[in-house]
């Protein structure tokens, strides 16, 4: 069974953020992006670089498998 269409990957930047009390500028500033990019993550428009997510991962101070799940997608 093929694995290209039938799975998304889903993140948790949200609820990490909220937790930590960080706003979306403050978050997009550390990272070194846009605030939009920071939205269209959360929103999970967006898949980021293998880089980015492991920068997000450590900005957070969990491990990339707390932050970002594969998942099958729902009909």
């Amino acid at each position: 069974m093929p694995l290209n269409n039938e799975r998304k990957i889903r993140n948790r930047i949200v609820v990490l953020r909220a937790e930590r009390g960080l706003s979306q500028r403050e978050v997009a500033d550390r990272l070194g992006v846009s605030r939009q990019t920071v939205i269209s993550l959360e929103k999970n428009r967006y898949n980021p670089s293998l880089k980015l997510a492991f920068d997000i991962a450590l900005l957070f101070g969990v491990d990339l498998h707390e932050v970002f799940q594969y998942e099958l997608e729902e009909e």
